[in-house]
């Protein structure tokens, strides 16, 4: 093939080569900016709850959870993560205790007490260190019903752009919901079966 033609073969495969790469680039921004859209147009709060009624008495349940060691007894989270390092601050129960852990599963964060009200409400001001970082307000509340107990284990608070972006691979309510439903199972197995006879 003549010298020319080599030229001007390959100067055409190039110009191929850089209309497709253009192509490609202007592709994969396109997807980008949808999944920014797609993204910043989720919730910008988000909320999982469950609720059970449990054969114990308010206050039974209510010092289950108002104690960070008694509540990790029963903490789901745990059982996924049994090795997981857990340490204590503050006093024993009650406003002021924390709860901070570290493990491969569970990531790293910690639970303070900021509201306790006896047999009503426990809540608490989850801080997420790892995987990703956050800020949400769990409720326990405690409900009358009859000789049992309505429990509603609520968590909520504000989601960031990453948060909303994690959403949308992640659904906190398919990763939580269920597990507070084990929770909330092994917390009135463990409260009945220490209730006075």
């Amino acid at each position: 093939m003549h010298r020319s033609a080599l030229i001007t073969r390959g100067k055409t495969l190039t110009n191929h080569q850089n209309t497709m790469f253009k192509k490609i680039l202007i592709g994969l921004a396109a997807i980008i900016v949808i999944f920014l859209i797609i993204a910043a147009m989720q919730p910008n709060n988000f909320r999982v709850e469950r609720r059970a009624t449990l054969a114990a008495s308010p206050i039974a349940l209510f010092e289950h959870v108002n104690d960070h060691r008694k509540f990790n007894e029963w903490n789901p989270w745990l059982k996924l993560d049994p090795a997981a390092k857990n340490t204590y601050s503050g006093p024993q129960s009650g406003v002021g205790a924390v709860a901070s852990w570290e493990g491969e599963e569970v990531g790293t964060g910690s639970a303070t007490i900021t509201e306790s009200k006896p047999g009503e409400l426990v809540r608490m001001r989850m801080d997420w260190k790892k995987p990703m970082e956050g800020t949400s307000t769990v409720d326990f509340t405690f409900k009358p019903d009859g000789d049992k107990t309505v429990v509603t284990w609520a968590m909520y608070g504000p989601q960031t752009f990453m948060g909303k972006a994690f959403s949308l691979f992640m659904d906190c309510e398919k990763m939580c919901g269920p597990q507070f439903e084990k929770g909330l199972a092994d917390l009135g197995k463990i409260a009945s079966s220490a209730a006075p006879k």
